[in-house]
């Protein structure tokens, strides 16, 4: 079935026709660095091929994934692909089929719904409701689940109202993915902009059925970099997810495998996610007068 376009990526589409743009209400990432905050830490003479070591994408880069998640997981747990928004893409595509359900949030990012549809597997909303605060009800979701569930697909924090699924609420979604055998699918890209709580478990490690896709485009302003990743305990949906890329973006761009991992670095990481969070509360402010 023929990938339709969702209501998002089509007002981007208009809006980046414009010369030059009013602004970009649209774009919900922290400031971009430049290329020069990272040139002290590259190596000139390195190779443009790629990165020679791993299909599955630099080891060192892969490191710092575990590491921003608080994993401790093998190395061979984590995905390198072209965005968080591939990660799902591969995902979508390896674990769905033609007459399985997909249980996601409303509001939520679209994606979901436009994979469920081109894939022909049908998509079950379960509402996070305005008035408690966009929560997600975990026992909702668990009404939701019929015996064609393959796939439950959140984000966390919730793209788009920020609101964080708590561990608790988390420890029963991975338990419901473990009782009946679903893929529990946690799109972590906005995580570290968390604002009111510490950030949230990252669900790879909760459960084998737990998959967590990131990147560094929304945090860290590196969206350009086209670099993301995913996690989970299972070497076959690691493998499947690799050889499906190859059939697309093939294999990682190696200079954004390196930016990546210099981004990733405590001590750069910490700083970033100060520095966004503080941007972000005056954002909020000012919008608010």
């Amino acid at each position: 079935m023929k990938v339709t376009i969702h209501k998002l990526f089509d007002y981007l589409l208009e809006t980046t026709a414009q010369d030059p743009p009013e602004c970009f209400i649209g774009f919900s990432l922290a400031r971009s660095p430049r290329l020069k905050d990272f040139l002290p830490d590259l190596d000139p003479e390195m190779s443009l091929d790629w990165n020679g070591k791993s299909f599955l994408g630099l080891p060192a880069l892969r490191q710092r994934v575990l590491d921003q998640a608080g994993l401790s997981l093998p190395l061979d747990s984590v995905l390198i692909t072209a965005g968080a928004a591939e990660a799902n893409y591969l995902l979508f595509r390896q674990l769905l089929t033609d007459g399985d359900e997909i249980i996601t949030e409303a509001p939520g990012w679209p994606q979901a719904g436009v994979m469920a549809r081109a894939i022909g597997a049908r998509m079950v909303q379960v509402a996070r409701e305005e008035a408690p605060g966009w929560w997600l009800d975990p026992d909702a979701v668990a009404r939701a689940v019929t015996p064609k569930t393959r796939m439950i697909f959140l984000t966390n924090p919730n793209n788009p109202t920020g609101r964080l699924i708590p561990e608790g609420d988390l420890r029963a979604l991975a338990d419901l993915a473990e009782k009946h055998g679903i893929w529990l699918v946690v799109d972590e890209v906005y995580a570290g902009l968390e604002w009111v709580r510490a950030r949230p478990p990252s669900i790879a490690g909760m459960t084998p059925f737990g998959i967590t896709t990131g990147s560094v485009s929304k945090a860290l302003g590196l969206q350009g970099l086209r670099t993301g990743w995913m996690i989970c305990q299972s070497p076959e949906v690691i493998r499947d997810a690799m050889i499906l890329r190859e059939n697309g973006s093939e294999i990682m761009n190696v200079l954004g495998e390196h930016i990546a991992e210099v981004a990733l670095r405590p001590e750069r990481l910490a700083a970033a996610l100060l520095r966004a969070r503080d941007e972000g509360r005056a954002t909020l402010d000012r919008l608010a007068g």
